[in-house]
């Protein structure tokens, strides 16, 4: 049964990067003692929306996607243009799943498109690692995650397509094996928990997020709707083509209004 969270006037989830009650959530994820749990006894938005995502830190991996989407499904018009589809709240909300994340995971055509920087700048909390799948190798090296030095990098590389530079910029390259399509998502998942990195947050694109949804290596996947309708574009979540509905994917549902959009998170694994 679906649940809803009603975050509204959008001001409440506007909350400052100092605010009390975040830090101690991230302290409590993090393995921390409780000191400070008032502070999420007095927050529901935070308890509700992030309690249960913190909680995951101390269950082993865990991967949860994101992405954001007009009303008909785009999450970008034909030419890769995607700024900004959703709102502020959508874009706070974000960065706090950065800062909650071991690792943030990022395609390679979101990287060429976008250039984003993968940083936690808009609440408090730590940089993840942040990694970039390219499978072909196509990223030149002159993109922010790989110039910037704001945290550590990996360019994930399928091991055919591997030369004998072993960074690219100040990102190591690491091979990853094939999987059906692209890398496998369970390779990349092994990979990344021998290196400590067990909490994952793959924030896009369409593609990246699909190809770990089909393979059943997302745990949960937030989807934020926008009240826009783009008639056209590159689509949100491609899933092979099934004939009969019984086929289709029923997870169990939470939603959060953030600001003017609407988010509603997936859960298919505890």
């Amino acid at each position: 049964m679906a649940a809803t969270v009603l975050l509204s006037p959008p001001d409440q989830i506007s909350l400052r990067g100092e605010d009390h009650a975040w830090q101690a959530l991230l302290h409590r994820g993090s393995g921390g003692s409780d000191s400070g749990a008032s502070f999420l006894e007095d927050d529901s938005l935070l308890h509700a929306l992030y309690g249960p995502l913190c909680a995951m830190r101390r269950k082993g991996t865990y991967v949860v996607g994101h992405l954001a989407q007009s009303l008909d499904g785009r999450i970008a018009t034909n030419c890769g243009v995607s700024r900004w589809l959703s709102g502020q709240e959508d874009l706070q909300h974000t960065h706090r799943m950065r800062a909650i994340a071991d690792a943030v995971l990022v395609g390679a055509s979101t990287v060429q498109h976008d250039d984003p920087q993968l940083t936690v700048r808009l609440c408090a909390g730590d940089n993840p690692v942040r990694v970039i799948l390219d499978p072909e190798r196509r990223l030149d090296g002159t993109q922010r995650v790989f110039t910037d030095g704001a945290a550590p990098t990996l360019l994930l590389v399928a091991q055919d397509r591997v030369g004998r530079e072993a960074t690219c910029g100040h990102a190591e390259v690491v091979p990853v094996p094939r999987g059906p399509q692209g890398l496998d998502p369970f390779e990349i998942r092994r990979i990344l928990a021998q290196r400590g990195l067990h909490w994952l947050f793959v924030e896009g694109g369409g593609i990246t997020v699909s190809r770990f949804l089909a393979a059943g290596a997302l745990d949960r996947l937030q989807i934020t709707v926008a009240p826009v309708i783009l008639g056209s574009g590159r689509p949100s979540v491609v899933l092979p083509e099934i004939h009969d509905l019984t086929h289709s994917l029923r997870p169990r549902t939470r939603r959060f209004l953030l600001g003017d959009d609407t988010m509603i998170e997936c859960t298919f694994h505890d």
